[in-house]
């Protein structure tokens, strides 16, 4: 019987940290590195149309950007997401966000943080970053005007940084 406890434990214990590790990477045939260093590893083509994502946002209007929004956002952003995203370039648990606004659609930002299982399920490069980071974005049970606050906060921050 305690054969079987350790047994047991050893394979929870193995598995856990298997479960936790980085992931390093990985090399194909030809033995290159195929590790992503960053998200946006997808890049539409001439024929991509507008990559929106799927979800209830089909449109953003995007004016100059509102600080009283971005401020909001803020703290949307630090309240909800800062356990796994990071203001900048490097992996933490989910990808760095710096420069987001120019990679995605505001569209698509806001439907990724509003319903990202879904986005998952049916959308393309929602499916390439859970490959890549293997970790499924929490739904936070954000609404469209709190996602459309952190969008504004993100807007801000990457003005800033470019």
């Amino acid at each position: 019987m305690k054969n079987l406890i350790k047994s047991f434990l050893y394979f929870g214990i193995v598995a856990f940290v298997v479960s936790c590790s980085s992931g390093g990477g990985e090399e194909n045939e030809s033995g290159e590195n195929t590790t992503a260093t960053s998200d946006d590893s997808y890049k539409p083509t001439a024929t991509t149309t507008k990559d929106i994502g799927v979800g209830p946002v089909k449109h953003v209007d995007l004016g100059p950007i509102d600080a009283n929004k971005a401020a909001i956002g803020k703290e949307l952003f630090e309240a909800k997401c800062t356990s796994c995203h990071k203001w900048s370039t490097e992996k933490y648990v989910g990808p760095g966000l710096v420069g987001v606004t120019k990679r995605r659609e505001p569209e698509w930002i806001m439907n990724q943080i509003m319903v990202p299982d879904k986005m998952t399920a049916e959308d393309p490069i929602a499916k390439e970053l859970l490959a890549t980071y293997l970790t499924q974005m929490t739904n936070q049970n954000i609404t469209e005007e709190q996602a459309r606050n952190i969008l504004e906060y993100f807007r801000q921050q990457d003005a800033a940084t470019n």
